[in-house]
Formats: structure tokens, sequence, C-alpha cells
């Protein structure tokens, strides 16, 4: 009887133990390496977007948090944020390019999307990233996931074909329709201006969109397929404030389209690309909307995007961090980006 007593003291324990480290604020909840906003109410009735959060530079261990919230609180989506996590002390470090965990996650996600740089992850991670890729289901890549993974000389990884400097371009040439090459603009000295396709100036898209701006430099795009749709086009700039003259030498890029890539089977993927999109870049109130519209159109709601989708903050006010190679916020864990966490408006 003592025994039966303690046993149910011990799993009592546990599981609230186990509750008081997942559930971390209303409608957000953490694993070891992720967070998961409950969706509020809104057209994005529930479907999961996953974040694949893993590049050093951008700051999108805080960007994507942001938008998350913003799509769960204002726009009714599920989202889930997986970050890179040191393993030694559970923190968020996008210096580990080997463990993003919880990858599994995207075996039921509706839509990920993915901003990442030079990763290495463990062929046990990297499995679900590749079984999602091979899919049907839509991807939305930001900025540096052109670079996304870098094998080094590791050639016998099943999955090294994956390496950005692979003959094919890796992943992205065959989603996105480009690979990485270059900066156009000078890097941290000019900024972007976005500038609206004309031959898609009333698509629901571009909605509310009209005034985009970003500190990072414009990425060179030499060529894309021709089922690419552009969208935005970047504009360099002689230096890094909003209101800085072009520079007339250089000529505009594309900077956001999107993709519908059909299968052999019939079915139609859906799929978006940004070149902008760093996280000082998403201070930009329009160039939120923009991604908002964006992830309306690839799940399927663009009848449902709105005439000015809200993009405001949730929780409180939002300040990026200067982008650079170890700028980011040591010793946070993911639980930092919860809700309850953040000054509330």
């Amino acid at each position: 009887m003592r025994l039966a007593k303690k046993i149910v003291v011990m799993l009592t324990v546990v599981l609230l133990h186990s509750a008081a480290s997942v559930y971390t604020a209303h409608g957000a909840l953490s694993g070891a390496g992720s967070i998961t906003y409950e969706p509020g109410e809104g057209p994005g009735g529930g479907k999961h977007i996953v974040f694949v959060c893993g590049e050093w530079e951008y700051r999108c261990e805080e960007s994507l948090p942001m938008l998350a919230k913003i799509l769960a609180e204002r726009h009714g989506f599920k989202c889930t944020v997986l970050f890179s996590i040191n393993p030694e002390d559970g923190t968020v470090d996008p210096s580990v390019m080997t463990n993003i965990p919880g990858m599994e996650v995207l075996k039921t996600a509706d839509m990920m999307i993915v901003f990442a740089m030079d990763l290495k992850l463990p062929d046990h991670q990297m499995k679900h990233f590749a079984d999602f890729i091979e899919g049907d289901k839509p991807v939305f890549g930001i900025r540096c996931s052109l670079l996304s993974f870098n094998y080094g000389n590791d050639k016998n990884s099943k999955f090294a074909g994956y390496d950005h400097r692979n003959r094919s371009g890796g992943y992205p040439q065959d989603l996105f329709g480009l690979v990485w090459s270059g900066h156009y603009g000078h890097h941290a000295k000019e900024s972007t201006r976005g500038l609206r396709a004309g031959l898609q100036e009333t698509s629901p898209l571009l909605r509310g969109v009209y005034d985009v701006w970003g500190p990072t430099d414009v990425y060179r795009v030499p060529s894309l397929p021709d089922d690419a749709t552009i969208y935005m086009y970047g504009q360099v700039l002689t230096g890094m404030n909003p209101t800085d003259s072009p520079n007339l030498k250089k000529c505009v890029m594309p900077m956001v389209w999107t993709r519908e890539i059909r299968s052999g089977d019939g079915k139609v993927r859906k799929v978006v690309m940004s070149t902008i999109g760093a996280s000082q870049d998403m201070e930009s109130e329009d160039l939120r909307r923009l991604y908002v519209n964006c992830i309306y159109w690839a799940t399927e709601r663009a009848e449902k995007i709105p005439q000015k989708a809200d993009v405001n903050y949730v929780g409180g006010d939002w300040k990026a961090t200067q982008f650079g190679r170890g700028t980011y916020k040591k010793g946070l864990k993911p639980t930092e980006h919860s809700i309850k966490n953040e000054k509330k408006k």
C-alpha cells in the first residue's frame, strides 16, 4: 500500500513538472527547442505553420516568433517555431549549426517557413526537412535560405545534395528557382527600398502594401523560372536610411516572388521566396503585411486576404537587434518568446 502511494506521488510530481515545462503562456506551448502559439479566431482556421529558424546573421530567432504571434493571435494560424539550440544549456544559440530539435513536427505541418544558413543537421533531424521538401505542401523561404545547408567535406552524408555548393544549387534551385548569386547592394552600406511590381498592381497579395524599406542589401537575382510571379522588386539605396536616394547605377532586382509548381500527378505546390526579411527589415509594417498576404495565398486563402491585414505586434512593442555575426541575445530559451513575458499593450 505504501509503495502504491509512493508511486502515485512520484507520478504526480513528474506530471506537474512536465506541465510546468510545457505550458508557458495563454495560447503558447513550449518543447525542448521550440514554442507553439495556439490559434485565435481568424481565417487561418488552425492551419499549422512550422518555422525552421537556423541562421547566424539576420536574427530570425527574434523575427520569426514575432511573426508567428501575429499569425496565431490575429489571423487564426497555429504556429510552431523551431530554434537552433545549444545542447549543453538548452538556450537559443544561432551559432549552433547542428541541432534544431523538434523537426518531427513537420510530419503534420500544413506549411513550412524556412530561414536558414550553413546548417549541418544530424540525419535524424534532417530527414524531416527533406521529407517535407520532397512533398507538395507550401514552403516560404526567407533571405539566406538560399544558403541553408553546408555539409563541408562530408560527402558521404545522404543529405549532402542539399549543400548550397552542390552543382545543382541544392534544394533552393528546384524550389525557389534561384541559387545563391551574391549580394548586389553593398552589404551593410546600401539599404533596400521595396518597389511594387506594376504587373501585379491589383493582386490581393499587394493589398495594403506600399511602403517597404529595410537596412539589409538587395540580393543578386540573375534569372528566375518562367513560372515565377514577381510581386516586389528591390531598389538599392545609397545609404542605410529610408530617405537615402537610389543608386541609379544599379538595376532593380526581383525581391519577393511566388511559384506554383505542378507535379507529375497534377498537384500544385505553392512557394514563396523573399530575399528581404532580416529581423530589422521586419520592423517595416508593410513588409510584415506582404508576408501575411503571401501566407494566406500559400494556404489557399487568397480570397480572404484583408484589405489591410492586421500586423500589429502581439504582446507589446517589439524592437529588432542589429544584424551581424554574434549580435544575438545570449542565454535566452524558447520560453522567453511566450506572450506572457512581454509587456502588454
